[in-house]
């Protein structure tokens, strides 16, 4: 395949917008080039690596294959634009996610025990009743509304920002800069200033600026204060990748949250045998259920590795210093990883789904998630009587993290019990 349209379909965000066309793209390229040199007209070039086993091994050796320098697609002129604006930096931001060891072991271990389990069974409560909150305000739409507008994006987002210690009449300002940020290539989301993504991150770090000289003067029992008072090896860390912690628990702690419960509702309206089965018996299927639509929707669609030494994967030699591209939506599609892998099914198993990644950089905040949308969904489950489409769906045209941004329904609720 050597035609330069599949190299700029691979790089379109228009392209993640319409599921049945990135599918039928990255079924073929599966089977005829799953690892292959890609071209895009605007970009640098790349190697696109498309299917599960081959993911998994780039990830899995975290010393060959590095996160830093470039971890996202974006075009040529996005890079300029942000080296002029940092002095020659190619980063916006230096998280998480950016980070290879020791940094990532170091700046992971500050937060890591808040989001896992024995941690998260404390605020388990506090998320139940965000849950029935916002089936609450669903129930007050009077039986139509859009899903995700109207409920998905606001309780993942309630939950992180209560994890994180920002206050209730700061979220939309946060979902704003979160759509802002994520959602940069999509007319109906991106900042409609020049420059629109250096100017996202510079109101994301004013915002957090002015949170770490609060939280360092009355610390409180939450995540903003661990980072604003952090230290490693008995210094302070650094405000850039101070700033860059805020703003990766801030964004990917909701968005992607929000992206699988609007996906995976869609899923069972779409599914109706599938959407049956897991109302007749929650506490059985849900938790399935959940994996599923983790696996099907797959809100962060990629992540970039360089290589630091020569390698060859699936026959291609990889040189030192070359991009490579995980799709992992196409991952989570793959015919050698998974049985009839375009068939939702809430009872598959194993569900070997590469949604959170793999190896040293699984999701931190992967417990959490499912917690959410464990709760979400048998609250809904409990109280919902029929629901339907009421219109077209519309997804986000992102080629990073991505989603529904449009989920009109018609639907019917049981009378809640007092």
């Amino acid at each position: 395949m050597t035609d330069k349209s599949i190299d700029n379909a691979i790089a379109d965000p228009k392209v993640y917008a319409r599921p049945e066309e990135f599918h039928a793209l990255f079924s073929r390229l599966r089977k005829e080039e799953p690892v292959r040199w890609t071209e895009p007209e605007g970009y640098r070039p790349f190697w696109t690596v498309s299917k599960h086993a081959d993911i998994m091994e780039v990830e899995r050796q975290n010393d060959k294959f590095l996160n830093d320098p470039r971890l996202t697609l974006q075009t040529i002129q996005t890079e300029e634009e942000i080296k002029k604006f940092t002095g020659g930096n190619s980063k916006l931001i230096r998280s998480l996610v950016d980070m290879d060891n020791p940094d990532h072991r170091n700046y992971r271990g500050l937060t890591q025990a808040w989001f896992m389990p024995p941690n998260l069974k404390a605020i388990s409560a506090r998320v139940d009743a965000l849950a029935e909150k916002y089936i609450d305000r669903l129930e007050a739409r009077g039986g139509e509304c859009d899903f995700v507008a109207d409920v998905a994006v606001w309780y993942p987002l309630r939950v992180i920002m209560t994890v994180l210690g920002v206050p209730e009449e700061d979220e939309p300002i946060m979902l704003k800069l979160t759509q802002e940020l994520f959602g940069a290539t999509d007319p109906d989301m991106k900042r409609p200033d020049a420059n629109e993504t250096v100017n996202t991150v510079t109101d994301f770090f004013n915002y957090f600026t002015a949170m770490t000289e609060d939280r360092r003067k009355n610390p409180k029992d939450d995540v903003a204060s661990i980072i604003a008072n952090a230290t490693i090896d008995g210094q302070p860390i650094g405000h850039f990748e101070a700033m860059g912690y805020y703003i990766i628990v801030a964004t990917a702690g909701h968005d992607t949250t929000s992206s699988t419960a609007a996906g995976g509702l869609l899923a069972l309206m779409q599914n109706p045998d599938e959407f049956a089965k897991l109302r007749s018996d929650p506490d059985k299927y849900l938790n399935g259920a959940i994996d599923e639509m983790i696996r099907w929707t797959t809100p962060v669609k990629h992540f970039f590795r360089t290589a630091a030494v020569d390698y060859e994967l699936r026959g291609q030699k990889i040189k030192a210093g070359d991009n490579l591209l995980m799709c992992y939506w196409s991952a989570n599609r793959d015919e050698e990883a998974f049985d009839d892998p375009f068939a939702f099914r809430i009872e598959r198993s194993p569900n070997k789904h590469l949604a959170f990644g793999y190896g040293a950089h699984l999701c931190l905040g992967q417990h959490l998630a499912k917690m959410e949308i464990r709760a979400l969904y048998r609250e809904l489950l409990a109280r919902l009587e029929h629901i339907e489409l009421a219109g077209d769906p519309a997804f986000v045209e992102a080629s990073f993290v991505s989603g529904l941004k449009r989920l009109p329904v018609r639907y019917a609720m049981k009378r809640k019990a007092a």
